[in-house]
Parts: structure tokens; C-alpha cells; sequence
């Protein structure tokens, strides 16, 4: 059996090129990424308020959702937006996206193989035609012995991390919006449940002041006033009737699901409002916790992202620099052919090229490349640094809103029942003549507003329980 083998003069750089290439491996082309960014002190600032609020070295965040979130109805809709809602399944899709892309890089480092046959008949001047084939196994092999390869696995390993960050930011913002949204429809069921009882109470009142304007005991001004004061009441249970019905479609699409009503616990029943055993439970103490930075660091879906940008941008810069080097290509074949005057049957063909390829002018391509990546890097390693800024902002936000709502609490409620009081002791009067009709009606919208303020409140203090633990890492697990 006759072997043909193509010698190629570049065999010898080859070899050359790649005891070189390992001598240049402690040049930082086959560095790993580690983070040189120093995060700001004083993250969540140094507000008294704030390092009062931090005491413990616990987190709100280490609580899973449905740990925080305890109301199971609230938990039903979590789950199923967790399973339905079209953005977090782009985002599932997306890291499918990036697995696939980093299978194809690390590949990459295999030879490649395909498989071409070919022949051709010919025939020169009526001679008999004559037939020729060949059978090869073509084989490609990139070497990287600058790292260019490695680098952009590294790249795409980083870009894989990046999907899955995204994927749990989406997941936890989703989490957060659909709480947001749950606790809003208790807030408008709790202001229909304080305007229907109004309606009742100003009603009576209403046909009280015609029983007396009918005997000649009041104006027709009081009635008018009365009334209009009662059908202001009516036009704000229509205005809350249809704020519930925009809140439940806004669910529904959250859901991916078709309009229909919501189902929820009522106010207090269960969740950031009450707790048997904790009283008010979103202003305990314990759902102010925010341990230290360097929690909120590891957990929060958008500083992890921020940290991945940077490393795939560090690998890109590696990959772009390793373009200045050679590269070097081992290619062959193997195969049957009746070429170079063998006879039928064909004989076995063995080729080995190596190639080496070194870049002399790219019109400055390759340089320009390289620039761009090392502005690329820099410029996320200061998007990381704003990322972190912004969080400890939101941290120290979400902090002084809980202590706030908390705050207000205890006069709200006051007022509440000190307007109460007033209200029932203007009625007594006015039925003996002692106030006017004026005095009932300050008195009774004045407790209406604090009765639909106090509940504000609350709606407030649990949207900064639930932005705290989003703004500390929490909805992940």
C-alpha cells in the first residue's frame, strides 16, 4: 500500500510557534477574571435612622418568599405566575439560549470533521472518457495556543451567568409586582368596606335632615350640603369599583390568563398587615432587618449581573489582544483516490498542512478591536459602581419608609378614634340644638379622611416591607 504525505515548510514554525505560545502564557492571556472594583463604603448610608434599623447581622432577605409571603392565597398567585407569566419564561429561554452558546464554544477546542467525497469523468479529443474519485475525510483542528479560544469560552460562560442573573431578577421583580398588586386589592376592598359604611351612616344622617326640614327644624342648605357630602361618597365607590377592576386585569396579565376576578384574603386576614402572634406584623422590628452590605452584595440579582458584565467584557478584552498573536491551523485528509495515476482501485491518500497565520496590516481593525474592548470594560466596571451606589440607595429608601409608615401609625390610628368620638358627640349635639349642621359635616368627612388615611398607611408601610426585602436579594429562592 503507497502512503502519500504533503510536507509543508511551515511544520517547524509550528512547533516553534507553539513552544513559544507556552512561554507566553504568563502574559495574562490565560489569566482568570477576579474583580479589582472596590464597592463605596457606607452602602446603605450612615443616617441614624438607618444603623438603627440594621442592628442585627440578620436579613429579611434570608426569608424565601413564601416564607415573607404568608398569605396562601397570595401564594397561589405567585406560583402561577411564577409558571405562566411571559417574561420570566423569555428569560428560562434566553439561558437555554446561552447554554447552547457556551456548548458551542467549549467544542470549539475539538477538531473538526467532515466528510466530502467528489469525482469527474473527462475525455480529451473523443479519447476514451476517464474516470477519476476521490474519498477524503477532511479533519481541521485550531490551535489555541494564544488563548483566544479559551477566552471566549470564558466570555460565554460569563454571558451564561449573565441569563441566569436576568432570570432571577425577572423572577423576584415579578414576585414583588404581583404582592404589590394583591395588597393594592385589599386596599381598595378596605376603602369599599369604609365608603360603604359612610354611605350608610351619611344616608341616615341625610334623611334625618329632611325629616327636619320637612317639620321646619333646618334649612334647605343643610339638606343640600348633606346630600352632596352622601353623593360625593357615591362617586368614590364607583371610582374604587372600577380601580378594582383595572388592578384585577393588571394580575390577570401578570398571570398570563384572560380577565377574571381575584381571588384574596380580606384586609388583615393574613399577610403584611396582621400576624396572631407579631400584632402589626409589617412594622415588627424583624422585617427591618437588613444585615450587612456584603449580603445584599451576594444576593441581589442586578449587582451579580453588573459583576458578570464585567467578567465577560475582562475575557473579550483578553480574547481581542490574543488576536495580535498567530494563528495556528493543523489540517489533513485520509481517504481512497485513483488521483496521481493510481489505478483501480483507488489507493489510501494521508495529507497533514499545518498553518500558521500571523497578522501584519488589518488596517487597523484588529488594534481598533482591542481599544474598544478595554473602553467596554472600563465602562461597566463604573456601571458597577453606580449598580451598588443605586442599591444601598433603594436599601436606605425602602428603610426610612417602613420606619415612616411605622411611625405614623400610632397618631393615624389615634386620630381615627379621637374623630370618632367627635363625630358621634356633633350628632348628639346638633339633635339638641347645640351644632349646627356645618359641625356634623366636618366632623364626619374629617373621620372619613383619616379612616381611608390610616389605611393608606398601612398599604404603604407593607409596599416598604416588600421593597426592602426585594432591595436586600429577597424573592430568589
Amino acid at each position: 500500500m503507497k502512503f502519500v504525505v504533503k510536507k509543508n515548510k511551515s511544520m517547524k514554525k509550528v512547533v516553534l510557534m507553539f513552544a513559544a505560545g507556552l512561554l507566553l502564557s504568563g502574559c495574562g492571556l490565560y489569566n482568570k477574571y477576579e474583580k479589582t472594583v472596590e464597592e463605596p463604603a457606607d452602602i446603605f448610608g450612615t443616617t441614624d435612622d438607618v444603623l438603627t434599623a440594621m442592628g442585627a447581622n440578620e436579613s429579611v432577605a434570608d426569608l424565601s418568599w413564601r416564607e415573607f409571603f404568608v398569605d396562601p392565597k397570595l401564594q397561589a398567585l405567585i406560583e402561577q405566575a411564577l409558571a405562566n407569566n411571559t417574561d420570566l419564561n423569555s428569560a428560562r429561554i434566553n439561558i437555554e439560549k446561552s447554554q447552547l452558546a457556551l456548548m458551542t464554544k467549549k467544542l470549539a477546542f475539538l477538531p473538526s470533521l467532515s466528510f466530502s467525497p467528489q469525482g469527474s469523468l473527462s475525455s480529451f479529443d473523443g479519447a476514451k472518457a476517464t474516470k477519476s474519485y476521490t474519498l477524503p475525510l477532511d479533519v481541521s483542528w485550531d490551535i489555541d495556543v494564544f488563548g483566544s479560544m479559551r477566552n471566549k469560552k470564558r466570555a460565554a460562560k460569563a454571558a451564561l451567568l449573565q441569563a441566569q442573573m436576568t432570570e432571577e431578577s425577572t423572577r423576584s421583580n415579578l414576585i414583588s409586582t404581583i404582592a404589590q398588586e394583591y395588597f393594592y386589592l385589599q386596599l381598595l376592598d378596605r376603602k369599599m368596606e369604609i365608603l360603604i359604611q359612610t354611605d350608610s351612616l351619611w344616608k341616615a344622617s341625610l334623611d334625618t335632615e329632611k325629616a327636619l326640614y320637612e317639620n321646619g327644624q333646618a334649612y334647605s342648605t343643610a339638606v343640600n350640603q348633606q346630600e352632596s357630602s352622601w353623593l360625593d361618597v357615591k362617586t368614590q365607590i364607583v371610582g374604587i369599583r372600577r380601580s378594582i377592576r383595572s388592578t384585577e386585569n393588571e394580575i390577570c396579565s401578570l398571570l398570563c390568563i384572560t380577565p377574571q376576578h381575584i381571588d384574596r384574603s380580606y384586609w388583615g386576614a393574613a399577610g403584611q398587615y396582621h400576624s396572631a402572634t407579631e400584632g402589626m406584623r409589617m412594622f415588627d422590628e424583624n422585617y427591618s432587618k437588613v444585615g450587612v452590605s456584603a449580603q445584599m452584595l451576594e444576593r441581589r440579582p442586578d449587582i451579580r449581573l453588573a459583576n458578570y458584565y464585567m467578567e465577560e467584557a475582562f475575557y473579550n478584552t483578553q480574547a481581542a489582544r490574543a488576536a495580535f498573536f498567530p494563528s495556528i491551523t493543523l489540517s489533513g485528509e485520509a481517504g481512497w483516490t485513483n488521483y496521481s495515476g493510481a489505478v483501480n482501485p483507488g489507493k489510501l491518500l494521508l495529507q497533514l498542512v499545518g498553518q500558521l497565520s500571523q497578522p501584519i496590516f488589518a488596517r487597523g481593525q484588529i488594534k481598533a478591536n482591542y481599544k474598544t474592548a478595554q473602553l467596554t470594560e472600563e465602562n461597566l466596571k463604573k456601571k458597577y459602581v453606580q449598580t451598588v451606589v443605586d442599591a444601598g440607595n433603594d436599601v436606605n429608601e425602602a428603610i426610612a419608609d417602613c420606619l415612616s409608615a411605622r411611625e405614623k401609625h400610632d397618631y393615624y390610628h389615634r386620630q381615627v378614634e379621637v374623630l370618632h368620638e367627635a363625630y358621634l358627640g356633633t350628632h348628639e349635639l346638633m339633635d339638641n340644638g347645640k351644632a349646627s349642621y356645618l359641625e356634623v359635616l366636618t366632623a364626619q368627612e374629617s373621620l372619613l379622611s383619616a379612616q381611608l388615611n390610616e389605611a393608606a398607611n398601612l398599604y404603604n408601610g407593607s409596599q416598604a416591607v416588600i421593597s426592602l426585602y426585594i432591595a436586600l436579594g429577597g424573592g430568589t429562592k
